[in-house]
């Protein structure tokens, strides 16, 4: 919010500059073409200096002392215009007393009281104490403009155009500032729901990483545990329920569950890890699984890409030992300049992908779920009877 009350005050500043340099330069014409006084036109000229610079540090600052340079400034200059006009200066700059007023004269003075000096207006618009002062300049230019004309048929016309140009200003200065606190209102909404469905996302995605892989280890040892551990040792029971342990102290200590690459992955230097499948290996070895493995012996990818491809990979043979019914399963590992595949294949009873229940962790999750959520795409090849064949593949 700060941040956008900065580029508020910085907006309405550059608004008041640009209206405020406008006029003054208008009035400055004004009086150029229609008064040939040379010496009129020496005596207002420090003034109308002190007044455009004022004028361009109202858009760069938000210190008070500018706007009542300004306002000072605009005022004199605007007295010293009119009193030119009215031939007090005659004896001073060598002219007779009778020469005649020009009206471009009075349109140059309407400009610097009603648009230079009205200006300061947009700037006194964000506090109450600002408008206080806006107040009471406001009074001050219409008095000195009552003071100049008074008795001149012009002091109607002047009047109307000091008066329009302070409320006009005011409230343009008004509007801008709260259609801006408007929109940071909105923004900072929008960024707060935003904040609130990230935290979300993030805690759903947790909540199914860590669902998986509670499925994949600690669920898949109970099961195994639950069927008497029909060919497996009870010391590869014994590591395996120590594996999963391990896993459910981390996740219980950290954010971060314990990655399926383990802490010794070779770092080529270009952002890919390196991992030679032997954690996935040493598992099904101690499990009974009799695997097969062709193709390339590691696999190189994004750290992330590869836990995820290596956790769906294991999961592809759990299925196979559990629900294939046989004991062996063949994996072929491919790679290329731009993606990693695995080929898992059994030759056991199959299933039919598409009547699997949407509530079973196995395929959609551990699998297919966590495959695509990494980048890469999950296929498999399965019918009743006819064996089973999963394609992963996951981009470098």
């Amino acid at each position: 919010m700060e941040r956008i009350l900065k580029q508020r005050d910085r907006l309405l500043g550059i608004s008041a500059r640009l209206v405020g340099l406008v006029c003054t330069g208008a009035s400055l014409a004004l009086l150029v073409l229609s008064d040939p006084r040379p010496v009129l036109l020496l005596l207002v000229a420090p003034s109308y200096a002190v007044l455009a610079f004022a004028l361009v540090r109202i858009g760069r600052t938000r210190a008070m002392l500018w706007p009542a340079i300004a306002v000072g400034a605009g005022l004199v200059t605007s007295v010293l215009v009119r009193l030119g006009t009215i031939g007090a200066f005659d004896g001073l700059i060598g002219q007779p007393a009778a020469f005649p007023v020009a009206s471009g004269s009075v349109d140059a003075v309407r400009l610097l009281v009603a648009g230079a000096v009205a200006a300061v207006s947009i700037v006194l618009t964000i506090s109450l104490g600002r408008m206080i002062v806006l107040v009471g300049t406001f009074g001050v230019t219409l008095i000195t403009s009552v003071i100049l004309f008074a008795g001149d048929a012009e002091l109607a016309s002047v009047g109307l155009s000091v008066l329009a140009a302070w409320i006009g200003l005011t409230f343009s200065g008004a509007v801008l500032s709260a259609a801006l606190l408007r929109a940071a209102r909105r923004v900072s909404s929008i960024g707060r729901a935003h904040r609130s469905e990230r935290q979300a996302s993030e805690t759903e995605a947790q909540r199914r990483q860590g669902a998986r892989l509670l499925h994949d280890t600690v669920l898949a040892t109970l099961t195994l545990l639950a069927h008497s551990g029909v060919g497996v040792s009870r010391e590869a029971l014994r590591r395996q329920a120590g594996d999963d342990a391990k896993l459910l102290r981390q996740l219980r200590l950290s954010p971060t569950p314990i990655s399926m690459s383990g802490s010794n992955d070779a770092d080529q230097g270009d952002g890919l890890k390196s991992d030679s499948l032997q954690a996935v290996r040493t598992r099904f070895e101690r499990l009974g699984l009799d695997v097969s493995w062709h193709g390339a012996g590691t696999v190189s990818l994004r750290a992330d890409r590869l836990d995820a491809f290596l956790l769906a990979l294991s999961e592809c043979l759990e299925n196979v030992r559990r629900h294939s019914g046989l004991s062996e399963a063949h994996v072929t590992i491919t790679d290329d300049e731009a993606t990693v595949r695995a080929l898992v294949t059994d030759n056991g009873v199959g299933f039919e992908p598409a009547a699997v229940p949407a509530g079973k962790l196995g395929y959609r999750e551990s699998i297919v779920g966590r495959i695509e959520e990494a980048g890469g795409t999950a296929r498999v090849f399965s019918a009743q009877g006819s064996g089973t064949t999963v394609v992963l593949e996951m981009p470098r």
